[in-house]
């Protein structure tokens, strides 16, 4: 019967026929409308066309304004190659900066694109997750597109790549971090005074025992807990902080340096460990936003009084850092202006500047709030990680 019900069933189906609806043509795609036709439409020749819709050569102001107007009621957008080729711009620059989701660098960046804006230039970004390979990599693709310009935060220790930008007619503007041996316009803070200027504050409070966090390890004795290029800045700030020590009298303490690179994660283990020790450190500095988060991390893990158990200063002052309880007392950098300073040097350099190039250090600020305070007048055990 199954059988029965089965063949009766594929009867049925044999015996169906399907009629297919035609499938309409798509719509051909809308035709680009070409200098020939604006010139057509504004009753100009294709030479005058082309020079006022290319932005060079001369014009009256009437068959400007017709030729405009033709374009605009035709819908006709601006090949931006060919214009690049014949006025050898492209209107754009190019920047390379560490990481956009790291507060510092995305105000960095604003600080670029607005004054790129206000020069009639638009802004490609690119991120180097501090590889000098992928660096020199944006670089060059930059180089290929033909970018007016670029500003590029190193992650590299070399400087061929932007040697090789600069000789291909592009000027190159450092931001954030200088290069040895290149002889580039450079925008940056006094990191080495800054982080001496900020230390210097623990040791006036009577702390001997003074940790750092950074992505910085230029002491072969220094503790490396992370991979990672030793940036310029961070360098610059470790040395500040050594300074600092020296000037107080305080010994080197090795065991008390933490390099953890630009990894959130490492910098809360340092700071697990340097907290674990016997005689553990009263007061903590840090020298990036991204170390300040791990260490307060791993505090808040540790129940950690700030400042009553361990006093804490961060490099940047980070729109989260009045944010957390206790506030945290900071070295404030003009972020924003180091990028509109970069981008300011960079467009001059492309209208023709010849100045030589130079290193602009714009001043920082220290901002005391409340996770700074005197040595603990006695050592409160901490809780354990993750009770």
């Amino acid at each position: 019967m199954a059988s029965n019900f089965i063949g009766r069933f594929l009867g049925v189906r044999r015996a169906v026929t399907y009629e297919r609806s035609p499938m309409p043509n798509p719509p051909p795609p809308p035709r680009r409308v070409t200098i020939p036709d604006v010139a057509r439409h504004a009753g100009v020749g294709q030479a005058t066309a082309a020079r006022v819709l290319g932005g060079y050569g001369s014009s009256s102001a009437a068959t400007r304004e017709r030729v405009l107007a033709a374009a605009a009621e035709l819908g006709y957008s601006t090949n931006a190659v060919a214009r690049s080729m014949i006025s050898g711009r492209t209107h754009t620059l190019g920047v390379v900066v560490a990481d956009v989701e790291n507060a510092y660098f995305a105000r960095a960046v604003r600080g670029v694109t607005d004054v790129a804006a206000k020069a009639g230039l638009q802004v490609v970004l690119a991120n180097s997750d501090e590889k000098g390979e992928t660096e020199k990599s944006a670089v060059q693709m930059f180089i290929e597109r033909r970018v007016d310009g670029l500003v590029v935060a190193p992650a590299a220790t070399d400087h061929e790549h932007l040697d090789k930008a600069v000789a291909a007619g592009i000027p190159v503007v450092l931001l954030d971090r200088a290069l040895s041996g290149a002889t580039l316009d450079t925008v940056v803070v006094d990191n080495r005074g800054a982080a001496k200027a900020a230390v210097s504050r623990f040791t006036e409070a009577g702390h001997t025992r003074i940790a750092v966090v950074t992505s910085a390890s230029p002491d072969e004795n220094a503790t490396r807990l992370a991979p990672g290029a030793d940036i310029w800045t961070t360098t610059e700030r470790l040395t500040g902080y050594r300074q600092a020590l020296r000037a107080a009298g305080i010994p080197r303490g090795a065991e008390l340096i933490r390099h953890t690179g630009y990894d959130r994660t490492w910098a809360r283990s340092a700071v697990l460990e340097l907290m674990s020790f016997p005689d553990r450190p009263t007061a903590l500095f840090t020298t990036d936003n991204v170390a300040t988060l791990g260490a307060l991390d791993a505090l808040l893990d540790l129940d950690a009084d700030i400042p009553g158990d361990v006093s804490v200063i961060g490099f940047d002052d980070a729109e989260w850092a009045t944010l957390v309880r206790p506030r945290l007392s900071v070295v404030s950098q003009p972020v924003q202006e180091l990028g509109g300073l970069a981008a300011d040097i960079l467009v001059r350099r492309i209208n023709g500047s010849t100045a030589r190039p130079r290193r602009h250090t714009l001043p920082t600020a220290y901002v005391p709030r409340e996770s700074t305070g005197p040595v603990p007048a006695r050592v409160r055990p901490l809780r354990a990680p993750g009770e």
